[in-house]
């Protein structure tokens, strides 16, 4: 077994000066005003357009991200249509080697190293974080057991739980990650939402204040 932190990788440079220029060069076709580019002028353009809310030319860009998380995440998040995923698949995936879990952050006291030192720590582990513990440890076997009996993967996947660790990269444009993080990274959001969305948001923020400043 292998418990997780969920995290993120940012696949698509994160170049804000050229994010501008494109969405630039698209923009200043609707009025071809193309001479009128200069190497300092796409971020000036850039804060007019987001302030009359033309928001339709900054999808020209688009931005990839994997994210590693547990599957509740991943039903929730391709609830956003108006993006494209590929994710790790439970049926063609055999995790006979060992099956990885993500640890929500509710359970603070069980760490990632713990899984090789269960007898060391598990005297440490709040009651709550010890039943999620074992949980996950059920879940393994019961798998185990069933792909030694002859199940496929795609059959056994059936008693693995929410916490499973699945990898999904998705690709959206501007236009749609400003969204998606006007809602995952808001208080009402899941918890495992706000824990990554929040500080990926900042790092979009951080390469584009003009279009990531929500």
């Amino acid at each position: 077994m292998q418990l997780l932190k969920p995290s993120y990788e940012i696949l698509t440079t994160l170049d804000g000066s050229a994010i501008l220029k494109t969405i630039e060069a698209a923009g200043r076709t609707c009025y071809k005003s193309e001479s009128k580019i200069t190497d300092i002028s796409a971020e000036e353009f850039c804060r007019r357009i987001m302030a009359r809310g033309h928001l339709s030319v900054i999808e020209h860009v688009s931005i990839s991200v994997r994210f590693i998380v547990n599957r509740g995440f991943t039903h929730e998040l391709v609830r956003h249509r108006l993006a494209s995923y590929s994710q790790e698949s439970t049926r063609y995936c055999n995790y006979g080697g060992g099956v990885a879990f993500i640890i929500p952050p509710q359970v603070t006291t069980v760490k990632p190293e713990h899984v090789h030192d269960r007898a060391v720590y598990s005297a440490r582990w709040s009651n709550t974080d010890r039943l999620w513990y074992e949980a996950m440890l059920a879940s393994e076997y019961a798998y185990m057991k069933l792909l030694k009996s002859g199940w496929a993967p795609q059959q056994a996947r059936g008693v693995l739980p929410i916490d499973l660790k699945t990898e999904i990269v998705m690709t959206a444009n501007i236009r749609e990650w400003r969204h998606v993080f006007s809602l995952r990274c808001s208080e009402a959001a899941h918890p495992q939402m706000r824990e990554l969305m929040i500080p990926l948001a900042e790092e979009f923020r951080l390469a584009s204040p003009v279009l990531f400043s929500l």
